[in-house]
């Protein structure tokens, strides 16, 4: 059965979007001559009821299909997410890259109550080059792995202080040269604090990429570059974190509420989860639970 279309989760506080709003990519999604192709990629799509699990006896799907369908995934969410950014809080790139680090392993709810006070003790790179490491692992403990991270953190902004003069690369060739960075850090940064276009490939969106059928692939990078392949550039950051935001909401990894979710219709693992829309609404997090998801 299709389910209807979802309402749309909105966060309840947006403390640490910083100049991300400023500078994010456009919200604008695919143009009107997109609209015509994408309703012919959702009728070639098929309904979720001619394909249960994961998409059991659909037609091979032509290119030119999977990109229009991917287009309109694309821009459903947009619909159903309008709100939806980067959930650590920041206020400028430098405590985005050093709340991306802390984020591995942890929630952002629980990186958001550690910053604050990282922050006021440590508030450029050059402060934090320069703590005693046991200090910074104090106030870091709960985020788990802090002896790693500390040194990664660390780590960073003695490279930042030595390379680029405490001020963080606004490229991802320079970004990926930092200690206790790679891609998706890389690519959070770029995209929320300097509004490059970037696709962030965090657990979340490989899962979804995978269900939606927009890849087979399960390296990171490949991910990356094969999701780039079908959505416009310019919706590289915020079609990220409408992933983010639909696998912590409805997506879920080992139970997704299929029957709440607006782009069934051209969800190929459609079935996975509870396809009845009662059943699915149960399993819908709020703004507040999503965020304590890892």
């Amino acid at each position: 059965m299709t389910p209807p279309a979802a309402g749309s989760a909105r966060s309840t506080t947006r403390p640490g979007r910083g100049s991300a709003s400023a500078a994010g990519a456009p919200k604008t999604s695919a143009g009107k001559a997109d609209k015509t192709a994408e309703k012919s990629a959702e009728k070639a799509a098929g309904s979720p009821a001619a394909k249960p699990g994961k998409g059991a006896g659909r037609p091979e799907e032509s290119r030119l299909a999977l990109v229009r369908r991917a287009r309109r995934i694309n821009r459903i969410l947009a619909e159903t997410y309008p709100d939806a950014h980067c959930e650590l809080d920041f206020t400028d790139a430098f405590q985005l890259l050093v709340a991306t680090i802390l984020s591995a392993q942890t929630t952002d709810k629980r990186v958001n109550l550690v910053t604050p006070g990282l922050f006021a003790k440590y508030p450029t790179a050059a402060d934090l080059a320069a703590a005693n490491p046991e200090d910074v692992e104090s106030i870091i403990q709960s985020t788990g792995f802090f002896r790693a991270k500390t040194k990664s953190i660390m780590g960073m902004a003695q490279a930042l202080v030595e390379r680029y003069s405490g001020e963080v690369p606004g490229k991802l060739k320079d970004l990926v040269t930092l200690p206790g960075v790679g891609r998706k850090t890389a690519n959070v940064v770029l995209g929320n604090a300097f509004g490059v276009p970037g696709i962030t490939v965090d657990t979340h969106f490989q899962r979804l990429s995978r269900r939606f059928g927009w890849t087979t692939e399960t390296d990171p990078v490949k991910i990356e570059h094969a999701v780039g392949a079908l959505i416009e550039k310019r919706e590289w950051t915020d079609m990220s974190q409408r992933l983010i935001w639909h696998g912590r909401r409805r997506c879920h990894a080992r139970r997704p509420a299929c029957g709440a979710c607006p782009v069934a219709p051209l969800c190929p693992s459609f079935g996975e989860g509870p396809t009845d829309a009662k059943t699915a609404n149960k399993l819908v997090r709020s703004a507040a639970e999503a965020l304590d998801t890892q």
